[in-house]
């Protein structure tokens, strides 16, 4: 082998490393001829402005808008031309066309302009650019318009640049304002599940925000913390059926606005069951935004009935009884004790016996057979006991007055634990939310 070592004169590192010098040679040449023709096209642009604003309003229904839009359009026009060619010009003080473009991105999405306007403007602002700087080459220095073949993919990679930032400063924007909505519409949705409602001015903003009317068909759905929702990919009931749900997250539940639309609550039944893990209480309907803070109310009786386990969903118009009981802690105790008081001498174990005897026959419908069957014991059995309880308690099951005392008294003693043998009295903060004096949702007394 001969011994000359690349890189030495007319070898092929010699020959790359000249290319290179010529390339950077070229490069300089042609960055040179666009800042040349830049120059030239300082002092037009304000028509270049007029051509851009021209070209983007034909597109974005600019026939409809007012003088104020389109003087706008073209301030961001003659603002947005002016960054990018003091760009090309002083490229060693920065890009100030990549900082205007993250804040016209940012005004856009305050604005509320489609992110797809933004990005078209960009595109076309690329266009007339592109099309003044090979037309002023192509004036002064026609031999040079070659050479502009080589800056075209430096200028779409610049509007690409421009673009990227718009984009992704908006798409900030954007989340951020999301975020500041949806905590305006959760403080308006707590302000009228707090019965706030009677306020005019609430109800307005109410109106505005939620997108709802101030009159039609709502209703409440209430589950406790406890329960949750499904472990499935949507955790919990969206809108369905014609039905719009907006839900918040409370201490001690979680509680749903419902817009029912012409949907009935059987339909608000079917919705939530595949997602309730356990128990959920449904108000009524009402028929206004106003009165939704008696919805969450019902909701939660309705709710505070179920006992056990499984996954009851209480509509608040089936559970009448019960929701009378629970609504009333005081009176439902002094029930408890009065109807039920004959039965606190008796041994507690016999105690249990009958009062889950007198359950059963009313679930039972009255039916002693029936009730024998549940209770794996005779009829007779079954007949007895009912006389021990007419005996010690001094009511008639077969007063209807008497019946509807022992049947809320049973409920009493379920729902608060009040009743013969025990002496703890119920709380007392129940009631429906209301408006305190100085305007914010209290108890009644």
């Amino acid at each position: 082998m001969t011994g000359g070592r690349l890189g030495t004169a007319g070898g092929p590192l010699a020959d790359r490393g000249a290319d290179r010098i010529a390339d950077r040679g070229a490069g300089r040449a042609d960055r040179e001829i666009m800042r040349k023709a830049v120059l030239r096209l300082s002092d037009r642009l304000p028509d270049l402005a007029d051509r851009l604003t021209a070209e983007i309003l034909s597109g974005d229904g600019g026939a409809d808008r007012d003088e104020e839009f389109s003087r706008d359009v073209w301030e961001m026009c003659h603002t947005g031309l002016g960054h990018g060619f003091e760009t090309i010009l002083e490229p060693g003080r920065g890009r100030a066309d990549l900082e205007w473009a993250q804040r016209l991105g940012q005004r856009r999405a305050h604005q509320g302009q489609p992110l797809d306007q933004l990005l078209r403007s960009y595109r076309l602002a690329g266009k007339v650019f592109w099309e003044a700087v090979v037309e002023v080459v192509d004036r002064h220095d026609p031999e040079n318009v070659p050479a502009l073949i080589r800056q075209a993919t430096r200028t779409w990679d610049t509007i690409d640049q421009q673009s990227g930032a718009a984009a992704a400063s908006y798409h900030r924007t954007e989340l951020a304002l999301a975020r500041r909505s949806e905590e305006r519409v959760h403080a308006i949705v707590d302000a009228l599940l707090d019965g706030q409602g009677a306020d005019g001015g609430l109800l307005s903003t109410a109106t505005s925000v939620l997108g709802l009317p101030a009159t039609g068909r709502y209703a409440v759905v209430m589950l406790g913390a406890e329960s949750g929702f499904g472990d499935g990919v949507e955790r919990r009931p969206g809108d369905t059926a014609g039905m719009r749900f907006i839900w918040r997250l409370r201490t001690d539940a979680q509680v749903a606005l419902v817009a029912l639309g012409a949907a009935e609550l059987d339909d608000l039944v079917d919705a939530v069951r595949p997602y309730a893990r356990s128990h959920a209480g449904v108000s009524p309907v009402v028929d206004s935004l106003a009165e939704l803070g008696g919805a969450r109310w019902f909701a939660e009786l309705a709710l505070r009935t179920c006992r056990g386990p499984g996954n009851q969903i209480a509509r608040l118009d089936r559970r009448l009884p019960d929701a009378l009981v629970l609504s009333q802690p005081r009176l439902a105790g002094r029930l408890g004790h009065v109807a039920l008081g004959g039965l606190a001498d008796v041994d507690p174990a016999f105690r249990d016996v009958l009062l889950t005897t007198l359950g059963t026959w009313l679930a039972c419908d009255g039916s002693a057979a029936r009730a024998a069957d549940r209770l794996f014991c005779h009829r007779n059995t079954v007949l007895n006991r009912l006389r021990k309880i007419e005996q010690l308690t001094g009511r008639t099951l077969a007063r209807p007055g008497d019946l509807v005392e022992l049947v809320l008294a049973l409920s009493a003693l379920r729902l608060h634990g009040t009743g013969p043998g025990n002496g703890a009295g119920p709380r007392n903060d129940e009631g429906p939310p209301v408006r305190g004096g100085n305007g914010r949702p209290g108890r009644r007394s």
